[in-house]
């Protein structure tokens, strides 16, 4: 263990420990929220799922950080994923239930929540990874420069030369069946102005995740 690792977790624990000390900024936070949830999506997503990210570069480097990472892209990057994930939220949270609706079937809060995550992680989770190794091969081609922000993205290349054996075989058929969806199903038992917050605290496991799905992919360059 590294003198870092402590502060990591000391600094993710400062955090959230105000809202559960202080009730008031608890509740200006929830007003705040429910006023402005697309502008607080952005925010808790740069920030909790870019710290994941720094806890998977430790996972495979040893550091939170080197020259290159790029930090500011990355945090802006999953800003934006946060706008998608907050509307794949609204979206499936009240279609789902229409459609459950409409084939006749009831079983309760807890299928409700299980059937949202499954459809949401079924059509909306594979694009968004998809996405996110797009825009992290984006960033390490620019040597993580924020300058990056301001160029094309050569998304139809980078999709072409993705190893599709790791992102099908370990993120899509391991991860989302065994991991997101069981997750999932508890954020939408959540009340709706948490759920993009325990959203964005499971994008700090999506950081350790697509880590290991990095190693995997480099080791099978090495093999081959």
């Amino acid at each position: 263990m590294k003198r870092t690792d402590p502060l990591f977790g000391l600094g993710l624990a400062l955090l959230f420990l105000p809202f559960f000390l202080f009730p008031d900024l608890y509740a200006g936070y929830k007003a705040f929220n429910g006023a402005h949830p697309f502008l607080m999506s952005f925010l808790k997503f740069a920030v909790l799922a870019t710290a994941g990210e720094c806890l998977g570069l430790r996972v495979r480097t040893g550091a939170y950080h080197r020259p290159g990472f790029g930090l500011l892209p990355r945090a802006a990057y999953w800003g934006l994923f946060g706008l998608a994930i907050q509307a794949a939220f609204i979206v499936f949270s009240s279609g789902t239930p229409q459609v459950l609706a409409r084939l006749g079937l009831a079983g309760g809060r807890v299928f409700e929540a299980f059937s949202i995550s499954l459809a949401m992680n079924l059509v909306f989770a594979p694009v968004l990874m998809a996405a996110h190794k797009v825009t992290d091969t984006h960033i390490r081609e620019h040597d993580g420069a924020a300058a990056c922000l301001l160029r094309p993205i050569d998304a139809g290349r980078i999709l072409r030369e993705m190893d599709w054996g790791v992102m099908w075989g370990f993120v899509y058929k391991k991860t989302i069946p065994l991991f997101w969806i069981p997750a999932h199903t508890v954020t939408f038992l959540l009340p709706p102005d948490w759920r993009a917050l325990f959203a964005a605290v499971l994008g700090i496991t999506l950081g350790v995740i697509l880590a290991v799905a990095s190693n995997m992919a480099e080791t099978r360059r090495v093999q081959h």
